[in-house]
Parts: C-alpha cells; sequence; structure tokens
C-alpha cells in the first residue's frame, strides 16, 4: 500500500508540473495550447536518449530535454507573433498532430510505437536516487523550484505585461509592449519546464512509448488547469490532485466492473467542467472576477 501511494503521489507529482507549467501561458497570457503533451514527450525522449546512449544524469539529461524543447517550441510561439485566439489553437493542434507523426515514425531515436525500452535509474550528481521515495522527493522539489520561478515571473514586469496581453492585446501593443516578443518568451519558458515533468516521467518508468503524449493527456492537462482555477499558482496543483485521484477512488467503489471505470471517470470530468463553467468559472482555487487578485497564490 506504501509503494502505491508512493508511486501515485509521483506522477500527481509530475502531472502538477505539467498543470503548473501550461497555466503559466493560459492563465497568465491568454495563450491556449493543445500542444503542451508535445513539449512533455520532447523532454522525455531526450532524456531517456541522453541517458541511455551517452550516460547523462538526472540534471544532465534535464538540462538538454529543456533546450531542445524551448527551441522546438519556437515552432508553436512564430505563429503567435501573426495570429492570436482560435487561430493559435489550431497552430497548436497541428503542431501536436505533427510531433506526434514523429514520434511514431522517427524509430532510430523514439522507438517507434514500441518506444524506448531500459531507462537506466536516474542518478543525481553521482547518487543513486531510484528509490521510489527518494524519486518522490527529486518530483517534489522539481515541483518547488518550478512553482517559486513561475511566482517570481509573474510578480515581475515581465508578467504584469503577460497579464496585459491576456486582458486586451491590442491595447498592451499600444501601450508598447512587445506582444510578439513577449508571447514567444512565454511558450519557451512553459515548454522548456514541461521538459522536466517529461524527464521525471522517464526516469520513474525506465520506459515511454508514443501513447503517453497524445492529444488526450494535451487535454487532460487543460482540464487540471480550468478545474483548480487558471491564472493561481495553487489551482493546477489542485487540479492534477483531483484528475490523478479519481481513477484511483473509482476503484475502490464496489460492484463497479474495472472496464467501466475509464467511461464512468470521463463522465465525471465532463460534468464538472460543465458545473465549474457555470458556478465557478475561475476554478476551485480561482477567485472570480476579482481581477486585482489574479497572480496571487
Amino acid at each position: 500500500m506504501f509503494t502505491y501511494i508512493v508511486s501515485l503521489a509521483t506522477l500527481i507529482g509530475i502531472n502538477a508540473i505539467l498543470a503548473v507549467t501550461l497555466n503559466f501561458i493560459l492563465g497568465y497570457a491568454g495563450i491556449f495550447s493543445l500542444a503542451h503533451a508535445i513539449f512533455f514527450g520532447i523532454g522525455a525522449y531526450t532524456a531517456a536518449v541522453a541517458a541511455m546512449k551517452f550516460g547523462a544524469d538526472f540534471a544532465v539529461a534535464t538540462a538538454a530535454g529543456m533546450v531542445i524543447s524551448g527551441v522546438v517550441s519556437l515552432a508553436l510561439a512564430l505563429p503567435a507573433l501573426r495570429v492570436r485566439g482560435e487561430y493559435f489553437v489550431a497552430a497548436s493542434l497541428g503542431l501536436q498532430m505533427l510531433a506526434l507523426t514523429v514520434f511514431s515514425e522517427w524509430k532510430s531515436v523514439t522507438g517507434g510505437i514500441g518506444g524506448l525500452i531500459g531507462i537506466p535509474p536516474a542518478r543525481l550528481f553521482g547518487f543513486d536516487v531510484s528509490d521510489p521515495v527518494l524519486f518522490l522527493g527529486l518530483t517534489l522539489a522539481c515541483l518547488a523550484v518550478i512553482l517559486l520561478v513561475i511566482r517570481a515571473l509573474v510578480r515581475s514586469s515581465f508578467g504584469r505585461s503577460l497579464r496585459a496581453i491576456r486582458d486586451d492585446e491590442t491595447a498592451a501593443s499600444a501601450l508598447g509592449k512587445n506582444v510578439a516578443l513577449l508571447k514567444t518568451l512565454a511558450v519557451m519558458v512553459s515548454s522548456a519546464f514541461a521538459a522536466v515533468a517529461g524527464s521525471l516521467f522517464s526516469f520513474y518508468l525506465s520506459f515511454i512509448n508514443v501513447e503517453s503524449f497524445v492529444l488526450e493527456v494535451s487535454v487532460q492537462i487543460i482540464a487540471m488547469v480550468i478545474i483548480g482555477g487558471t491564472a493561481t499558482l495553487v489551482g493546477p496543483v489542485i487540479g492534477a490532485v483531483i484528475v490523478l485521484l479519481l481513477p484511483a477512488l473509482l476503484t475502490y467503489i464496489p460492484y463497479l466492473p474495472p472496464t467501466e471505470i475509464g467511461s464512468i471517470q470521463q463522465m465525471i470530468y465532463g460534468l464538472a467542467m460543465v458545473l465549474l463553467m457555470i458556478f465557478r468559472p475561475s476554478g476551485l482555487w480561482g477567485y472570480g472576477s476579482d481581477t486585482q487578485k489574479q497572480g496571487e497564490p
């Protein structure tokens, strides 16, 4: 039971990193992306290849994933220079589908549909951190660092500029904000931090394949952000806890066939999203229409 709880907590921590990093562009900059799972995947594949072929430890493998994810994110950020709103959503969907095809077909690097097997245990500065409890501590430490960095960014002039763009892009541009540069930097930061979650995921499972980075994963991350509360630091973490705990709790309901859990889970997600949009559009940790408090934890 203890091992199961530690494993579930680790996966919650990894997904919380994804939700927090997506919230950075969705909640604070108003950039709605359907491609966040791709940057999760780039981090995972890069870390796995770095560890398997070059013997890189967790820090080096993660740094490599962050750099590559940040560079690739330009493919998504550059359309932001020209489009906004639903057009950016379409661009991110296109990147999601394109990158997923690359993951599936670039067999010499990603292993194709079968994925990569036998990723070595995580080591950090020469110390073995593959023990489940130690790895949970590493995951929570990464989450804490990312939360602190994002907290500092959203309270800086950069964060205030992002919120100005979110609220009225035309007015922000008229006031002299370099909208294109700010949106590009925001997407790069979000994508690079999402790669940290991918690195943790690959080292933890010792196996990755393309099914972990499909469109449904991007949608699930969006659900975490919306359920917890956009433009808040704590909200996405709460959303990740709820979304990851729900399947585990459903298994304890008596007389519920295991084959029906997935369907019931989707129904609960859908109902929760509808109810939140009606009664609490800012999410469980949101602050409603009080924009003065947006950006506060």
